[in-house]
């Protein structure tokens, strides 16, 4: 809770810098006049976002099954720089139900829909073909959690789909200002599945993958998409539906947890010979921790597979939560400092995808030895 309340006070304090180590330097979009700001992209493109509204009509939703499955995606792509609209981090609907599901009392209702972010709405696409990514939330946490890895994968040439899944965040926003609200937080309160959310998600990433790269594909962009080269990562419960639609769609070459319990998704024949990347927090999801489907999950890993512990992170590490709470003055509790969880995480989940949807080699997934509070596990 001291996290997303520290968020909710940079209204009122400065921002201050957050250092990135750097290659090339993406385009930068005029000065914001935001009072928090997300970490610039480290590629060499500049970023183009834009919506997209998927209905899933043979499919019931688990939460509410009167109502067919939706999905609320944001895609982000290498772009041209346009000068127009910055995107909003998030809407004002959807800052106050975050507001009100963290049980947080007096906080202005734009503290989230007023950070800063990176990437132009609507921006015309650089020409050409791109490897997809596949971005999901952790449970309550709406897709704008991971907007500063989503905006870094696409500066260095990737396609992003961050997806709200709905009835799985404190609020979603949709279309016409209809609102998806949590409706699975009561339903696991009173007994249901973690791995049916799991399961979930992974079917509505095989859905969201047939919007994309199927012949009637949805997004005007679609021609940008390499179907060969797909790969997703999630955080939390969205880390294990990573593994989950690794498990049912031979489409998705790649797959990285963040931190996310396994929830038992990894099939006992594994995920063949696709790459995995385990990246977790000291304690709950290091080796022998207390999270043991972690350790299951890496015997059952039978490809390149590699598990990274993130020294003096917790759960919150992985998301943009931290570093927006550290530029308000207001650290969270973890020992690694909030912006340098984000640096290290855009870090190694873009040399994870890198060395396997594009085939750059990547020494640092082998030796990351420049980075102190990265440790490499051998279970």
């Amino acid at each position: 809770m001291r996290i997303i309340a520290a968020i909710m006070l940079a209204l009122t304090l400065p921002v201050t810098g957050i250092a990135c180590a750097r290659e090339t330097e993406a385009p930068k979009l005029p000065p914001s006049s935001a009072t928090t700001q997300l970490p610039a992209p480290t590629g060499g493109f500049a970023v183009g976002r834009n919506t997209l509204v998927l209905v899933d009509a043979a499919r019931n939703d688990p939460w509410v099954p009167s109502l067919p499955r939706e999905l609320m995606v944001s895609m982000y792509y290498p772009a041209h720089q346009g000068g127009g609209a910055r995107a909003p981090y998030a809407t004002d609907a959807e800052s106050r139900l975050m507001i009100d599901g963290m049980g947080l009392k007096g906080v202005p209702v734009q503290a989230l829909s007023k950070a800063g972010t990176n990437a132009e709405v609507d921006a015309a696409p650089v020409a050409g073909s791109y490897p997809l990514v596949v971005l999901s939330p952790g449970f309550t946490a709406p897709r704008f959690t991971l907007t500063a890895l989503s905006e870094e994968l696409a500066s260095r040439g990737y396609v992003v789909a961050a997806v709200d899944h709905a009835g799985e965040s404190f609020g979603t926003e949709f279309p016409g200002g209809r609102i998806s609200t949590c409706v699975a937080c009561d339903r696991i309160a009173e007994g249901g599945s973690l791995t049916l959310m799991a399961e979930t998600r992974a079917r509505d990433t095989a859905f969201l993958l047939d919007r994309l790269t199927g012949p009637s594909a949805s997004w005007p962009h679609a021609h940008l998409i390499d179907a060969t080269r797909i790969g997703m990562a999630g955080h939390s419960i969205g880390g294990a539906s990573a593994a989950a639609a690794m498990a049912i769609d031979p489409r998705v070459r790649a797959g990285v947890n963040m931190d996310g319990s396994f929830q038992g998704v990894v099939p006992a024949l594994g995920l063949g010979d696709r790459p995995f990347l385990m990246l977790g927090a000291d304690g709950q999801t290091s080796p022998g921790g207390q999270d043991p489907s972690w350790d299951e999950a890496w015997t059952r890993l039978h490809g390149w597979k590699r598990w990274l512990t993130l020294v003096g992170a917790d759960h919150d590490s992985f998301a943009d939560t931290g570093a927006l709470a550290e530029q308000a003055g207001m650290p969270g509790e973890a020992a690694l400092r909030g912006g340098r969880a984000v640096d290290l995480t855009r870090t190694f989940v873009a040399a994870f995808f890198d060395q396997h949807l594009r085939g750059i080699g990547q020494p640092i997934l082998d030796s990351p030895a420049a980075f102190p509070e990265v440790r490499f596990n051998t279970p």
